[in-house]
């Protein structure tokens, strides 16, 4: 606003100064999490894991970047942002089944731009696949668990997954510069 740098300039300046703490917030209460629940061995899993509590974090300031430069004050966006974020968790599987989503507007489109979406569908191929779990008389394997049990869509990688969060994490903070820039031609010197 005091015309010291630009948009562009803070953005970057944004990503690079927050980045310290939002991989610190997430290895040390990650990896605490993690051994806790006695989650998947190995340091793959667990790598992916942390990426995932990373990409979390960077959507919600991301959305928050992008809320706060629509929003008229801080409160208001704060209310938004948090209506957001519910609907992303209601239409993401974390309360109902994908396949028992409502279909309109629900599932079609909600459901496919939730964030939370690629988050919790990453998270079980992280921990089912390549598993194989003794349920009295007969084996189940991991890839059951994630179709039968969670609706989890196995037609990609958990990596893809990951790539889609970080994808829409690039398109939050796009928008954010796009909305600024134009206010900021819009509003003059």
């Amino acid at each position: 606003m005091n015309g010291h740098y630009g948009v562009t300039a803070f953005l970057i300046g944004n990503i690079f100064s927050s980045l310290p703490y939002i991989i610190m917030i997430s290895v040390i209460p990650g990896g605490i999490a993690y051994q806790l629940c006695k989650m998947h061995k190995g340091l793959e899993h667990f790598l992916y894991f942390i990426s995932l509590l990373i990409a979390i974090v960077m959507w919600v300031e991301s959305l928050m970047l992008v809320v706060g430069s629509i929003s008229p004050n801080y409160v208001i966006g704060m209310f938004i942002t948090g209506g957001i974020e519910g609907l992303m968790i209601l239409t993401a599987g974390f309360y109902r089944l994908p396949n028992e989503l409502p279909k309109l507007l629900w599932k079609y489109p909600l459901y496919h731009i939730s964030f939370l979406k690629y988050a919790f569908q990453g998270s079980f191929k992280n921990e089912f696949e390549g598993l194989s779990v003794d349920v009295g008389t007969n084996i189940v394997s991991g890839r059951e668990i994630l179709t039968g049990k969670w609706h989890v869509e196995i037609g990609h990688s958990k990596w893809v997954d990951l790539a889609i969060m970080f994808g829409m994490i690039v398109l939050y903070r796009v928008l954010f510069l796009v909305i600024t820039k134009s206010k900021e031609k819009t509003s003059g010197p």
